[in-house]
């Protein structure tokens, strides 16, 4: 990110998989879940901007390099 703070998205996805867990279980009381969502809502956004920046300059990278015939990336879901 551009921000004087480094984004971690590694860890952002990490913590946001915990989140997402916890508020599975059905365990939490209302206002404790909504607070856990709240926070998964901003480290989504977070986690999409960071992807947003990367995917920005991966292009850059590669109209700088005079590459413009480039095939789609495919992603299997496995998961």
């Amino acid at each position: 990110m551009s921000s004087a703070k480094k984004f971690n998205l590694e860890k952002s996805l990490s913590d946001l998989e915990e989140l997402v867990e916890e508020l599975e279980s059905g365990d939490l009381p209302l206002e404790k879940a909504m607070k856990k969502f709240e926070e998964g809502i901003k480290l989504t956004r977070g986690c999409q901007t960071a992807l947003k920046e990367a995917e920005q300059k991966v292009e850059i990278l590669l109209q700088n390099a005079g590459s413009e015939d480039l095939d789609d990336f495919l992603v299997d879901d496995e998961d």
